[in-house]
């Protein structure tokens, strides 16, 4: 089934949107849970939030690009869960190192105006992706927001691990460079 008859099927409050969501979007949206999480059994219950979490935004959020939708519904959920578990727990599930190289760019000050700043980044970030090569951008989209590793990154890219190491590190570095030229960092 199509992307447009599922959202048709989510309009229309028909409970097989979400049956045909998960045949055709689990594996999807349970590769980015697990790689947040971990643990495949967080990730399967996270997959599952998502599918109510899109029930209840559907309508009145009309999605232009469903994978897109899910994706980072599943992505959001899992960070959370990754948040509230390793306050738990204060251990390391794996996210931190993508974490980690990206907070080399940004400052980590926190303010009254964390939330100002917040947006400000967001669309910093949006402009400075898409002034980048198509493979660099797929590469650190892949490697922040899909949180990949780097042996999935060269692997589906066809590229040796060193190549998307180095391309990382490089983007990174224009990024840190972007963002001063926009006052976004010291």
């Amino acid at each position: 089934m199509n992307d447009d008859a599922i959202i048709t099927l989510y309009l229309n409050r028909s409970e097989q949107a979400i049956q045909e969501t998960a045949d055709k979007y689990e594996a999807f949206c349970l590769s980015i849970a697990s790689r947040i999480l971990g643990n495949q059994e967080d990730a399967r219950e996270c997959v599952n939030e998502t599918w109510l979490k899109v029930w209840n935004s559907i309508p009145p959020q009309i999605p232009r690009a469903l994978p897109a939708f899910l994706g980072s519904i599943a992505r959001n959920l899992a960070i959370s869960r990754y948040r509230r578990e390793s306050a738990l727990k204060r251990g390391s599930l794996g996210l931190t190192v993508p974490l980690e190289e990206l907070a080399q760019c940004v400052d980590g000050k926190t303010s009254v105006e964390d939330t100002v700043l917040h947006t400000l980044l967001k669309e910093a970030l949006n402009r400075f992706l898409g002034g980048l090569k198509q493979e660099e951008r797929k590469i650190f989209v892949r490697r922040y927001y899909y949180m990949e590793s780097l042996k999935e990154i060269s692997e589906g890219m066809g590229r040796k691990e060193s190549y998307v190491k180095t391309s990382l590190h490089r983007t990174r570095g224009k990024l840190r460079d972007y963002l001063k030229k926009e006052g976004l960092s010291e």
